[in-house]
Order: structure tokens, then sequence, then C-alpha cells
């Protein structure tokens, strides 16, 4: 595909690393300095100027572009830009938005604003911290075949019961695939003599119940699903949607929020939600209101450095895990460093969602590793596809090193990947994939 990024921030720089080997793909930026970088980094075309004039469009080739990704941080500039883009061109546009008002418009009114697609940065980080909350130890958790089968990556404490096993000796779970250990940020493909040390993280992929059971069996003593408590530290929008969330599967979750006019609306629009009107980052009032006593704390307010204050805070206090919003993605690895145990990045958030747009049709779902070690794709398997009526054995021999097939579904029904099962045409099948083999790999499914 010919496809058009407006805004070389992360977010559009993630999406061109992500393309440029296997698109053709210019990049609109305003910055003379940051299109140079940019065009420097990677194969990718840049041109300097405004992405949502019609001259400069032109000049970035809208008449031809089959994609147009929208993707500055400011939500009007992208939804112009996509409007302009569907005034000039027939390209398939997608705006990326952080605000849901544009969102609730855009659902209600179907190619409102000219744009195809639109993804909201607050909702889907709210929806990604969601799915590591009641699973001990997870740092990353994300959805396939419709929820059947899950892909998880966990942090490996000394007091976890498998490390310093085997993978032969930890592979105890029903439907269950260890398919990575991220070690030292080398990705590790392991086979049944491979040592899990503590410090590694694995990835493991299986059907929803046999991940919550691995979860359960890393921290026994920890309360899962909706026994868990949550506080939630900010009522940011990210803040909001993750307690509304959590509200409608159960949770009853404490919300601190230090503006008075915030925290009152929030309380009328959070019926299961516990409001509480406070500066979070007094030790005092946290002490008083027992956050030490739960058993995860998300810090969600607006700025990095409070972020991991109030984390740091919990963390002294007692709170099991911590889980803290990160804007900078610079102190993504600083924040875990120092004892955070989740610390989520927006912008890799979406940028990951709008990678997943960008894939091959025979691509169906798509999470990245570590943000660019590998990636788990979920596909449906054709007459053409290299794994179409063969052994999982037969066909790993025909495909590069580092993929692991972690699960199968087929008729809605979950099937455990081994190496003497066959896979048909029509069936849903989850891979992982270092980042290494993913050209190699997608071309062969």
């Amino acid at each position: 595909m010919k496809v058009l990024i407006i805004g070389a921030g992360q977010v559009g720089e993630s999406i061109a690393g992500d393309l440029d080997n296997s698109h053709d793909v210019t990049v609109v930026e305003q910055s003379p300095d940051r299109a140079e970088e940019l065009a420097f980094s990677y194969d990718v075309l840049t041109v300097t100027g405004d992405g949502t004039e019609a001259e400069t469009l032109t000049e970035a080739g809208i008449e031809s572009a089959d994609m147009v990704i929208a993707s500055t941080d400011n939500d009007e500039t992208n939804i112009v830009a996509c409007s302009t883009a569907d005034a000039l061109g027939d390209a398939f546009t997608i705006a990326r938005i952080k605000q849901t008002k544009y969102l609730n418009t855009w659902e209600l009114s179907s190619g409102a604003f000219g744009i195809d697609d639109m993804v909201c940065t607050n909702l889907l980080t709210a929806e990604s911290i969601v799915r590591v909350v009641g699973l001990p130890a997870a740092v990353d958790v994300d959805p396939f075949a419709g929820g059947q089968v899950q892909m998880a990556e966990f942090e490996i404490s000394d007091e976890c019961p498998v490390a310093d096993q085997t993978v032969q000796e930890a592979d105890r779970y029903d439907s269950l695939t260890f398919a990575a250990l991220i070690r030292a940020g080398d990705v590790i493909i392991p086979d049944g003599s491979t040592l899990i040390e503590a410090g590694d993280r694995v990835v493991v992929i299986g059907s929803s119940d046999s991940v919550t059971t691995f979860a359960d069996a890393l921290s026994p003593d920890h309360s899962t699903g909706s026994d868990e408590e949550v506080a939630i530290i900010g009522g940011s929008e990210i803040g909001y949607h993750l307690a509304r969330l959590l509200g409608e599967r159960g949770f009853k979750p404490r919300l601190i929020e230090q503006d008075p006019e915030r925290a009152r609306e929030l309380a009328e629009g959070l019926p299961q939600t516990t409001v509480m009107e406070s500066d979070a980052t007094d030790i005092e009032f946290l002490e008083r209101e027992h956050i030490g006593d739960a058993d995860i704390v998300v810090a969600a307010l607006e700025s990095d450095e409070k972020n991991l204050l109030v984390s740091l805070l919990a963390e002294r206090l007692g709170t099991d895990r911590t889980v803290a919003v990160i804007d900078t993605p610079a102190y993504v690895e600083l924040f875990e460093t120092v004892g955070i145990d989740v610390a989520i990045n927006p912008r890799v958030v979406v940028a990951e969602e709008i990678t997943q747009l960008t894939q091959s049709g025979v691509t169906e779902n798509v999470a990245l590793i570590e943000t660019d070690k590998a990636e788990v794709i979920e596909i449906e398997v054709t007459e053409d596809s290299i794994l179409a009526n063969r052994t999982i054995l037969e066909s790993t021999a025909d495909l590069p090193d580092g993929v692991v097939i972690g699960a199968i579904t087929r008729d809605r029904e979950f099937v455990t990947p081994r190496g003497d099962t066959e896979i048909h045409p029509g069936d849903h099948v989850v891979v992982f994939v270092d980042a290494a083999a993913i050209d190699e790999t997608t071309k062969k499914l």
C-alpha cells in the first residue's frame, strides 16, 4: 500500500518504522528538522508542511494514497487532515484522537468528518490497564480470537513457583504455550530445557482460563477478578474510563481527584466508584484511607512526575502492585527500574492499534512485545497458507527461526497446539514472531 502518515511524533515514527519495509510510506511533518531526522532513520519519503492543507497533501501524493493516518498530538488537526484527505482522494483514513466526545460523534454518524476509522488514545489506554488488573504479575495482556485466546507477559520474581525451573518443568498448565522469554532486553525462544530465571519476562499464549490459572499460580495469595481492590489516582480522561470499565465488570474501585468540580462530576457519572476529593500526594490522607491495603494502585494523573511520586508512595504504604500512565517514552524503563510494576505509554498503545489496522488482509490482530522486540499475530488460515493441512511440526520446519504457534481456535473451540496437531483452512492461529522474522513469516502465513 501507499501510506501517508501525518505527524512525525512518537506515534507517527512508530508506525513508520513498522511499515517502511512492507509499504510505500510518506510522512508529512511541519518541522523540517524532524522530517529530516525521520528520513535519515527510515526508508520513507518526507514532505515538510501542514497536513491539513490541500497543497501539502497534494505534494505528498494524496491522489494515489491507499491509506492516510493522521497521528499528530492535536485531535482537531487530525480530524481536519482526514477530512481534507477525503476530499482530495479515495484513501482509507484513520484519525488518532484523545477525547471520546469526537469518538462518540463519529460512532453515531457513520463516516462523520470523512474518517473511516478513529482510534481513541485515552479509551485504548484504559482498556489496556483493565486487562492487566486481575492478573497478578502481568505487565501486558492482549486478547485474540474474540477473547478465547490471551497473550500475557508476566514478570518472574524470586517467589514465583516457576523461577529456576525449566520450561518443561513449568509446563503443567492445560492449553498454555510458553512462547518466549524476555531477558535483559533480548528475546529467547525457549525449548523444554530452557531455564526460567527471576527477572525474566515470560510471554505465554493460551485460553483465557489457562492464562488466569497461570497468573494465580504465580501469586497465589493475591486477590483476583472483581474481588481485587483497585485505587485510581487521578480523574483524568484515562482515570474516568478506567473506573467506568472496571465498574461495568463488577469492580468497586476508589478514585482520588483533587479538583472539587471534577470530583463531583466523576461521582455523579461513576455509580460503582467511590470518589474521594484530596491531594493524592498527601501521605497522611493515603494512610488514613488505607491505600496500602489496595491490591493495585493505578496512577493516572496528567503528570509523569506525579504519577511516579504517588506510585512510590503507594508501594511504601504496602500496595501489592502499581501501574503508572507514562506520557514520556524515555521514562518507561526508568519507572520500571525504580520499582513501578507496570508502566503504560498511551502513545505506544495507540501506535499498536493503528499498526494492526494497516496489516495485510490475512492478519486479523496484532500485539507488539516490548514495543518492537516481537509481534503476536492472529491469522485465519487460507488454502494457500504454509500452515494449511499440515501438522505444526511440518509447518514450522518451513518457517524462519523465532516463530512459535501459540494457540488455535477451530469453529470457536480452543485447540491446544502440539507438534502433531494438523491445522485446517478456516482455523484461527495465534503466532509469536520475533522481530527479525516478521516480514518473511507474514508472507508465508
